[in-house]
């Protein structure tokens, strides 16, 4: 039985993560983190999750919500990952992230506490938006940059960042088959007399409203046709599932910066 710590447990994830450990019979919630002034501090991570009580109260502190762990799954924001990685680091704990809006600095933290431990850094687990990313590199290869490529995403009212971490992955998927990079032909912004679109560019185009889980279509254009993949999220159910597995599989991989790609084997 291996021990989690889920940070961000009182989250909308964390909330999905922890009823799927009271159930499992290989992982137990061993800790449980959310924010300084959070409602759920101090009441157990089961109860607020909508499950039976699992005897583990959620704490504003992470040395004690990560004791005895084997594992830790983040969902938080970016700069509090960021922090948590470096305490998983000291401590050796494997750790799976499923935060999002890393800019490039908190990218390279990331990767130098993976030089020390094994983690797990997705911007979205489900098994169907990795399969989306695989699909996407091999049709931007057969396709080439003749063919225009365009990402639409939407989310919830509430989500903070945009374009999502799985917009962006869609992107350095296309780029990635393509054989260059998407800082290199990434369009965020169209407005006013932007003149004809340069070949190659791989375009974001960003909804926000309501209480959608999570959207994401890749289209293709091309001469007289068009080539479209998308995924939709039903419930958060898909991801929380997700990073299950990657918890399960991060325990004992050497040390280095994973995706779950990786971890499917995809």
């Amino acid at each position: 039985m291996h021990n989690v710590a889920v940070l961000g447990a009182s989250g909308r994830m964390g909330r999905n993560i922890v009823p799927l450990l009271a159930g499992a019979t290989d992982l137990r919630l061993s800790g449980a983190l959310a924010a300084d002034g959070d409602a759920s501090l101090g009441q157990d991570a089961g109860v607020i999750a909508g499950s039976a009580a699992l005897g583990v109260a959620i704490t504003n502190e992470a040395g004690p919500a990560l004791e005895g762990a084997t594992v830790a799954i983040d969902f938080t924001l970016p700069a509090p990952s960021l922090r948590h990685a470096r305490l998983c680091s000291a401590a050796g704990i494997p750790l799976v992230i499923g935060t999002t809006g890393h800019d490039a600095a908190g990218r390279a933290v990331l990767e130098h506490a993976a030089r020390s431990i094994p983690i797990v850094l997705a911007p979205n687990m489900s098994l169907g938006v990795n399969l989306l990313f695989r699909l996407a590199e091999l049709a931007a290869r057969a396709l080439g940059p003749g063919y225009d490529a365009e990402i639409v995403e939407a989310h919830h009212r509430l989500k903070v960042d945009a374009p999502s971490g799985t917009a962006l992955g869609l992107g350095r998927a296309v780029a990635k088959g393509r054989g260059t990079t998407l800082e290199q032909v990434a369009v965020h912004d169209r407005q006013g007399a932007t003149g004809p679109r340069p070949e190659g560019a791989i375009g974001f185009a960003v909804i926000r409203g309501g209480d959608i889980v999570g959207d994401h279509r890749l289209v293709f254009a091309g001469p007289g046709e068009r080539v479209e993949l998308a995924h939709h999220a039903e419930d958060r159910s898909a991801f929380a599932r997700g990073a299950l597995t990657a918890a399960r599989w991060v325990i004992g991989r050497p040390a280095g910066l994973y995706s779950m790609q990786d971890v499917l084997g995809l």
